[in-house]
């Protein structure tokens, strides 16, 4: 069996993209989620010794930081060592469960050690942790670089704000923009999405085998273990409770969050495409870096690469996202076992969507912006100023102008200054109209 090393790993995630994504492993690794699993025990330890339970009632609370530091001082070797305890157990959260009674004897605490995992389902582990970490992948990565992008993109708009451009609707020169404006259009969309994005609750299930307490209420009747519930999810670990479930999450919620996941990767792969088409038109060139190879046949290329990048990843992203929200809330009665396989996965798409910021942020970098050719264009395409002309012409009634603008304009032959210049000085308007309409041009008809 081959060393998993950067050159031998299967997927790109892990091999030829690890450094762009190597702090999600915090995260998402099976490290991180065996941390999260010993992390969500032993909160849930100390929230029934808060109840308090009677047998738990002496228990030192002095000890809470020692328990603590289970997770919080969790190393590589105890990962290790849960999965020796698997390998014997065949069961990855009753090896977690195992582990923290070996550290329960450590620390003479043998007394306590059934209240681990007490009345639990594994799926109570798995759904508050593995929402848990989403969570704090999402905090801690995912709006810092996306609101970078963001901030680049407004830095960009502002730089731009001035710049008169052609428009293209349907592949055709149409009514002229501002490369400043275009760029608002993706802040706008990508605010708004994020604003949804953030306020999509991060549910976790919580409730013993069949999500009833069953096992709580046999053992404690007089103790309301919805409440105890609801205060362990929604306080102890910040998540939000679902009432309801059977013995795993109903995870709408979280198919909601990968779908607005979803919808900002298409808008980023929108932008990836104008960009790509942009610098095609020539109205940016990319800055060239010493040494770097466009094409291994063709010296004079420098590719956008970076876009094509985007794209690529934010595809494959968005391919595992829509997956994740289309199966997930799927289970056959009270629950089969294909959530626990998908449910490893999750990391994957949102490494391909920080894979794909990072390549748009350097995309970005790399632009320069050639006024020339924008210029050039603009120039070439006189006959956009026609909606203009029509439009002051309704303004004054005169007599059928849009059928006077389209029997000037929807010709083979060239529009250019002069042909629009002579064209208003046969309207029979007022000398003061046609200096209005002399004024229109396809630089300055940009609209607000």
């Amino acid at each position: 069996m081959m060393d998993i090393q950067l050159l031998t790993a299967i997927s790109p995630v892990d091999g030829r993209y690890r450094n762009k994504v190597d702090g999600l492993a915090l995260y998402f690794s099976e490290y991180a989620l065996i941390r999260y699993r010993v992390l969500v025990e032993i909160e849930y330890f100390i929230t029934l010794c808060e109840q308090p339970l009677p047998q738990l009632a002496d228990f030192d609370k002095s000890l809470y930081a020692d328990l603590r530091k289970i997770y919080k001082e969790f190393e590589l070797e105890d990962a290790d060592r849960i999965k020796e305890i698997e390998g014997v157990t065949n069961h990855d959260v009753k090896a977690v469960e195992y582990f923290i009674k070996e550290k329960f004897d450590a620390l003479k605490l043998e007394k306590y050690k059934e209240f681990i995992h007490f009345g639990l389902t594994s799926q109570d582990i798995n759904n508050t942790a593995i929402p848990y970490s989403l969570r704090d992948a999402v905090n801690d990565m995912y709006y810092p670089l996306l609101d970078e992008l963001i901030d680049q993109l407004q830095e960009l708009a502002d730089d731009w704000k001035e710049i008169s451009m052609l428009a293209k609707t349907h592949g055709q020169p149409a009514s002229p923009t501002r490369l400043g404006k275009e760029m608002m259009v993706f802040i706008e969309r990508l605010k708004t999405q994020l604003s949804l994005l953030k306020g999509i609750p991060c549910s976790a299930k919580f409730g013993g085998a069949t999500g009833n307490f069953n096992a709580h209420k046999v053992a404690y009747p007089e103790i309301n273990w919805i409440d105890f519930g609801n205060h362990f999810v929604n306080d102890v670990l910040k998540l939000d409770r679902e009432q309801y479930t059977t013995q795993i999450s109903n995870y709408d919620n979280l198919g909601a969050i990968f779908d607005n996941l979803k919808r900002l990767n298409t808008i980023m792969l929108d932008l990836s495409r104008d960009f790509w088409t942009y610098i095609m038109m020539e109205y940016f060139k990319q800055k060239i870096k010493k040494g770097e190879v466009g094409s291994s046949a063709m010296p004079h290329k420098v590719n956008p690469i970076d876009f094509e990048n985007a794209e690529g990843n934010l595809g494959i992203a968005n391919s595992i996202f829509e997956h994740l929200s289309a199966k997930l809330p799927v289970s056959r009665l009270q629950r089969d076992l294909t959530d626990s396989t998908v449910l490893r996965n999750i990391g994957v798409p949102l490494a391909h969507t920080v894979i794909a910021i990072k390549s748009l942020q350097k995309g970005l970098g790399k632009l320069l912006l050639n006024k020339e050719a924008i210029d050039r264009d603009l120039e070439a395409n006189w006959a956009v100023v026609a909606e203009a002309i029509q439009t002051i012409l309704r303004r004054e009634a005169y007599p059928n102008p849009y059928e006077a603008l389209k029997a000037l304009t929807r010709t083979n032959e060239g529009i250019n200054a002069k042909t629009i210049a002579e064209f208003i000085n046969g309207l029979d308007v007022s000398e003061e109209v046609k200096e209005e309409l002399r004024s229109v041009s396809p630089h300055s008809y940009t609209g607000m």
